[in-house]
């Protein structure tokens, strides 16, 4: 979802961190050190109604939404929305007339030597962390953002699976127009297995990403991906994953992979927008730049199946002006239009 901020802002009060007790309404923000992201309430139409979506957006002109928290759980604008972290180390929305959306709980501790506080990370990370009360370090983390990605993969995030607890990290399109909060139909996972990216479609693979080799996969952006992205493939008893991060030379932005709506997956962060893959071009019959060949039947095999026998039929002609008189009325100029009557004549 693009965002367009007209001025950059200033963030004269802003505070990367929620503290127990603190909360977050609708008009504010919380910016990481560094300013490269900011958390916020941003307002949406959805089926006609102003919706509240706790959104992570990066810090320019022109945008897309990292991350959502509640996707599937629309708010009502009107109902003066509020993100808390209250003195039971829960972190939560809460607003008018409905119940609490709980992102997390933290266990409660008697140790004065830390506290649990929430903070967005320059990495564009939302936390609920246990931390030193004395210099601010991570001792542990309880829940993060990064966990529950949506459509775009940003640098340091993971895609794959985590086989102690089996969850999975993957990607998954949104809808368009007033659906944009709707889930799509797309989806970028890992393969722990071939070591490759898929995007599926209802559980279809329609594009692989190919081996990974000389520190680039063989169609990801074969002219830049080794010069834009480090990536890290991880395989052990615990966990299988992807992930990557920037070059981070001095011209370039930050790299934002993003599953479009309609499965195409592109680098948000680039200069031009770069397509990583155009899943229109994967038809199922394509199999250039990484696209799969699948199953494509036909109405006619779809109606009558697939098993072949000789039979005899006829054509019924549409346009008989371009039958030559003088010919059989088999024979047909290429500019005849024809139909057949029924498959499998």
């Amino acid at each position: 979802m693009l965002i367009i901020f007209a001025c950059r802002w200033t963030w004269h009060d802003a505070t990367d961190i929620l503290k127990q007790g603190d909360t977050l309404n609708s008009t504010g923000y919380l910016v990481s050190s560094s300013e490269k992201f900011s958390l916020n309430f941003t307002v949406r139409t959805i089926d006609g109604s102003d919706s509240s979506f706790l959104s992570i957006i990066r810090f320019k002109r022109y945008t897309n939404i990292a991350w959502i928290a509640n996707p599937d759980s629309p708010i009502s604008s009107s109902s003066s929305p509020l993100l808390t972290l209250d003195t039971n180390n829960t972190l939560k929305i809460t607003h008018q007339g409905g119940d609490p959306f709980v992102l997390s709980t933290a266990p409660q501790t008697n140790d004065t030597s830390t506290s649990v506080v929430a903070t967005l990370l320059d990495s564009g990370n939302f936390v609920l962390q246990e931390v030193s009360s004395v210099n601010g370090s991570t001792i542990r983390v309880f829940w993060q953002s990064f966990d529950h990605p949506l459509d775009t993969f940003l640098p340091d995030m993971k895609l794959g699976v985590d086989h102690i607890n089996g969850h999975i990290w993957s990607l998954l399109s949104r809808g368009s127009g007033d659906k944009w909060m709707s889930p799509g139909p797309f989806s970028l996972d890992w393969d722990p297995n071939g070591h490759q990216l898929k995007i599926k479609k209802d559980g279809v693979v329609y594009w692989t990403s190919g081996i990974f080799s000389d520190g680039r996969f063989e169609f990801i952006l074969p002219d830049v991906s080794k010069k834009r992205y480090n990536f890290s493939i991880v395989s052990n008893q615990n966990e299988d994953y992807l992930s990557y991060t920037s070059k981070n030379y001095p011209s370039d932005p930050e790299p934002e992979w993003v599953l479009s709506s309609k499965g195409d997956l592109r680098d948000w962060g680039a200069h031009s927008d770069d397509h990583i893959i155009l899943v229109l071009n994967c038809d199922g019959y394509n199999i250039v730049g990484g696209c799969v060949k699948r199953d494509r039947p036909s109405d006619c095999v779809e109606k009558f199946g697939d098993d072949f026998e000789i039979k005899k039929g006829y054509f019924k002609i549409i346009n008989s002006s371009s039958i030559n008189a003088s010919r059989p009325a088999s024979w047909i100029d290429y500019g005849c239009t024809m139909r057949i009557l029924e498959c499998g004549l």
